[in-house]
């Protein structure tokens, strides 16, 4: 504040009196010294006019005094400035109050040790302005200014230039800095190092290491979760920043016998989905895999709700499916990984530009692989995108791999404290197969293994609905029927766990209501045919058989299918009616007229092929949305059984959608013969627009109802939704035993 400029030292209880010299000379000359001398009556402190000078008066002696000692005193009551003037002694700052002068409206301080940072005005303004040259010249005259604290969170100027995202700036402030400047902290603990760390710029994070290497090993605050500049960066996810810190970071320091810094990292990567540093890391410290942060957390935790990161969690249409099969990932990092670590007796250090190069990532030994690449890039531009998705997906798989290895030898206490059984949990309720799998491979026993409910693996898949994860069940010979045999604490089997209703998720995942009653008897029917015949009449604790839970569970929603069915045949019905009325008429209307002697259709002389054309699409039309018609009928008056929803039902739909699209393409063609007929000769210009036009409502009903449809019969009448995955059971069978 300016009133308070002249004060030699810092404020203290001896020069109070004029400290309140100070405070009163500057509310006189702001012209409010009249709101604080004398009481307001009560239509003055009613009037806009003297509410505002009050208010600013207050603001000033809050300036003044320190919002500290300020707050301390008015206790969230209101307070006039009257009152406040009066009591200034009590809120006066002391030598065991921090004072605080906040800059605002002019009031601003210059007092050594607290407004330190006004002295330097200049340099920051000409920071923020991005002034490049005002800034040498201030170096110029002052050697030490890159020392200099330039706001009230004891920024340098170098904080401000990173903070503002002046790059430039701060590349020049870096080659006039001292190493020892480098390392200046703000109030917060942070130093430059860390700020750059949150944003990509290698460049000047290069420029700071290369002057001073200790930078890296300096971490973030000083509190027990500070972090070093490379694990800042991970929290952001700032992949090309994390690879270089990495890099020049001394790996000791992520020891897990000397902190937490290297788990916090490990996890951080992972969530990051930086795999392929992950796995370098935790090949040097395997122990880290096993080890909690403060928070708790396990890397095995973190992999468990990352789906992304398996292939199992990636889903493509077919033709990207097969690309990405055929894809050969190539990563830097496995030659990388040999020149950077010490344990292989090389000091060399993984260069950012290498790693980070688009060309390198997917580059191969020879110059073919390389032109073979670059075709594909060119004719598949999903290419790049599949290949980086398949080295992640190999990267996760590695390094649940690594972390499954050094559990082998952990004892059930370990496991306990580790949580496995929740990340377990986890990992199934987001259908990660290549969880399960690898944990099974490390230790087969956990096939046997129950959580607190009394719920083996299996038994979450079956309540889950994850048919990838249950499917690992038929790899299990005859291990099955005793696993199928196993009851949990409340007494239900695999089947009362079948008979719940499933997720909302996964419920989401198929359309309309009758299909995911068919999904949920799909599910309670498999399971059926697969536990013992006894376990059909079981009861559980609340005395309820299978059958008896599965109607209880799912009686909202077969109401809701039964609802569907009646809504999408009530609606496909008035259409195929229409078209059945439409071509009935058009039957005894036939273009061009009929000879008055003989009652033939005179184009059946005069263009005969074309005129049959017309009658067959005609009749086939009339047929067939006569045969919708009777199906959607067929369904408005079923009894809507449970069982329907297994096949009669869908297979009524199935039939009577498709019969009402083959009568829509066979009335427009139908159209077009008529068209063609009648306006071939005199107006073909006009004809064959028409004929154009009549396909697109079989375009536009084909775009809305073909792939509900297909759904339909691929869900009906394709491969179960266990079958289709018994391959990967069959696959993984090798691997459990």
């Amino acid at each position: 504040m300016a009133m308070i400029g002249i004060v030699p030292e810092e404020l203290k209880e001896e020069n109070y009196e004029f400290w309140k010299v100070c405070v009163k000379s500057y509310l006189v000359g702001q012209g409010l010294w009249d709101v604080v001398s004398r009481e307001a009556t009560s239509a003055e402190e009613d009037t806009p006019e003297w509410q505002k000078k009050n208010a600013q008066a207050l603001h000033a002696i809050q300036l003044a005094c320190g919002s500290r000692a300020y707050s301390k005193y008015k206790k969230n009551t209101h307070v006039s400035a009257k009152f406040a003037w009066d009591h200034l002694a009590e809120m006066r700052p002391s030598a065991s109050h921090d004072t605080e002068v906040t800059p605002d409206h002019g009031l601003r301080g210059e007092i050594p040790g607290v407004n330190e940072h006004l002295r330097h005005e200049n340099l920051y303004n000409a920071v923020e302005d991005g002034d490049i040259e005002l800034v040498k010249e201030i170096f110029k005259n002052n050697p030490n200014a890159g020392r200099a604290i330039v706001t009230p969170h004891r920024d340098t100027a170098l904080h401000v230039a990173i903070l503002s995202g002046n790059i430039k700036i701060a590349l020049e402030l870096v080659k006039q800095m001292t190493p020892e400047d480098l390392e200046i902290a703000n109030e917060f603990g942070a130093t430059p190092l860390s700020l750059t760390a949150i944003t990509e710029s290698t460049k000047l994070a290069k420029a700071m290491v290369q002057k001073n290497r200790t930078l890296v090993t300096i971490k973030k605050g000083n509190t027990d979760e500070s972090s070093l500049p490379v694990i800042v960066a991970s929290m952001y996810g700032r992949k090309k920043m994390v690879r270089y810190l990495y890099s020049r970071t001394p790996k000791e320091l992520f020891d897990p016998t000397r902190g937490m810094e290297g788990v916090l990292l490990l996890n951080n990567l992972i969530t990051a989905d930086l795999f392929d540093i992950a796995s370098m890391l935790l090949n040097r410290f395997p122990q880290l895999g096993v080890t909690h942060d403060h928070h708790g957390n396990y890397a095995l935790h973190k992999l468990s709700h990352k789906p992304s990161a398996f292939a199992s969690g990636s889903e493509f249409p077919f033709w990207k499916h097969w690309i990405y099969r055929c894809v050969r990932i190539h990563s830097p990092w496995d030659v990388q990984t040999q020149k950077s670590d010490p344990s292989n007796g090389s000091d060399h250090e993984i260069d950012i530009d290498q790693s980070s190069n688009e060309e390198e990532l997917i580059s191969h030994p020879t110059l073919l692989h390389q032109l073979g690449w670059f075709l594909l890039r060119s004719l598949v531009p999903d290419i790049k995108h599949l290949h980086e998705k398949k080295l992640v997906n190999d990267e996760a798989s590695k390094l649940l791999s690594c972390i499954f290895k050094e559990m082998r030898n952990m004892n059930r206490s370990q496991l306990e404290k580790m949580e496995i059984d929740k990340a377990l949990h986890g990992a199934i309720k987001h259908g990660i197969v290549e969880f399960v799998v690898e944990l099974l491979k490390y230790n087969p026993e956990f096939i046997w293994r129950k959580d607190k409910r009394g719920r083996s693996i299996f038994s979450h898949a079956i309540i889950l609905r994850q048919e990838k994860i249950f499917s690992l069940f038929y790899s299990l010979g005859t291990r099955k029927s005793i696993v199928a045999s196993r009851h949990d604490i409340f007494h239900n089997n695999f089947l009362h766990l079948a008979a719940k209703l499933s997720p909302p998720a996964q419920l989401e995942r198929v359309s309309g209501a009758a299909l995911q009653m068919q999904r949920e008897l799909q599910w309670y029917k498999e399971v059926e045919r697969l536990v013992q015949p006894k376990y059909k009449d079981q009861l559980n604790e609340n005395n309820w058989k299978p059958s008896t839970l599965f109607s209880e569970e799912h009686k909202d929603l077969a109401k809701e299918g039964e609802k569907w069915m009646k809504n999408t045949a009530g609606s496909s019905m008035i259409v195929g009616t229409l078209i059945a009325a439409v071509m009935f008429t058009t039957a005894f209307t036939i273009p061009g007229g009929t000879n008055d002697r003989s009652g033939l259709p005179i184009m059946l002389y005069t263009d005969r092929n074309t005129f049959m054309i017309f009658m067959i699409s005609n009749g086939l039309s009339l047929f067939t949305s006569s045969t919708s018609v009777l199906m959607f009928l067929g369904i408005l008056t079923a009894r809507y059984a449970e069982n329907d929803f297994l096949m009669s039902l869908p297979t009524k739909l199935i039939f009577g959608i498709a019969c009402l699209f083959f009568s829509i393409v066979t009335m427009m063609v139908s159209f077009a013969a008529a068209m063609y007929l009648m306006l071939h000769k005199t107006l073909e210009w006009v004809s064959i627009p028409l004929i154009i036009f009549s396909t697109l409502p079989v375009l536009l009903f084909s775009a809305l109802q073909f792939p509900l449809l297909l759904e339909m019969v691929f869900r009906t009448y394709g491969s179960t939704i266990f079958e289709k995955h018994k391959k990967l059971a069959t696959s993984t069978k090798k691997s459990l035993r």
